[in-house]
């Protein structure tokens, strides 16, 4: 019996068997009071040298009406800044389409969602067939990443409802799109590291191809994608097998 689609960032022992293996990245760190504190750290460090490098009284040879005065300038100064690249960061943010999670579809909706997907959209295509392992392995890859790059539209569906008489043998089939040209077509298991396939490698695959950005060092997912192996597979049949 399939296993039904989770939502990655919940609190389930088979999400945390799914990240233990690098199948879906661990949940994004709160901000916390002392990361914010750290940001006040580095702006004082800052301040420092820059009155070293101007020639104006050192900090220990301050007064306490000084420091105090110097201390809330200096954070009314990062708090402004952080303000500036947030309202940056949203209104950047806030002008590209918002996706967010796989959007199942049939036949009768590919035209609209993927042809008309709008300017300047990737949509990434995943067909599969439900009792396939590598199908369902690609299928949580594609959910995590769905949720880390929100303005990629990901849809996926069934291949025999999408394309009648699609081979099984072309399974997992990923079909990328950017403004109603298909731009490549990676077909079967093996385009992807076959069953054992990691989500840094289907990751790296889309980001060449730009249907994702790049966001930087990925070493966490990395690493932690490394040790999905033999074990992960065995795990999730084992998972599969309880349901039945």
């Amino acid at each position: 019996r399939t296993r039904p689609m989770q939502d990655p960032n919940e609190d389930t022992e088979w999400n945390d068997i799914l990240r233990k293996k690098g199948i879906i990245p661990d949940k994004a760190p709160e901000v916390s009071e002392e990361d914010l504190q750290a940001l006040v750290d580095e702006a004082a460090q800052k301040v420092l040298k820059e009155l070293a490098a101007g020639g104006q009284k050192a900090m220990e040879d301050m007064s306490l009406e000084e420091l105090d005065e110097l201390e809330d300038d200096e954070e009314e100064k990062v708090l402004r800044e952080y303000r500036k690249k947030r309202l940056e960061e949203m209104r950047q943010s806030a002008s590209k389409p918002k996706f967010g999670q796989v959007i199942n579809i049939t036949a009768k909706e590919y035209k609209q969602e993927i042809n008309q997907a709008g300017a300047g959209v990737w949509v990434v295509l995943l067909l599969y067939k439900p009792d396939m392992l590598a199908c369902r392995r690609l299928q949580q890859i594609v959910q995590a990443l769905a949720q880390k790059y929100p303005t990629t539209k990901f849809v996926q569906s069934v291949a025999e409802s999408c394309i009648p008489n699609y081979p099984d043998q072309n399974l997992p089939s990923v079909f990328v799109y950017f403004e109603d040209t298909i731009k490549q077509q990676l077909v079967g298991a093996q385009s992807f590291g076959g069953e054992q396939m990691l989500l840094k490698d289907v990751e790296t695959i889309l980001r060449k191809l730009g249907a994702v950005p790049d966001k930087g060092d990925d070493s966490t997912w990395s690493s932690q994608a490394q040790a999905a192996g033999p074990a992960a597979k065995a795990k999730e049949s084992d998972s599969d097998s309880d349901d039945d």
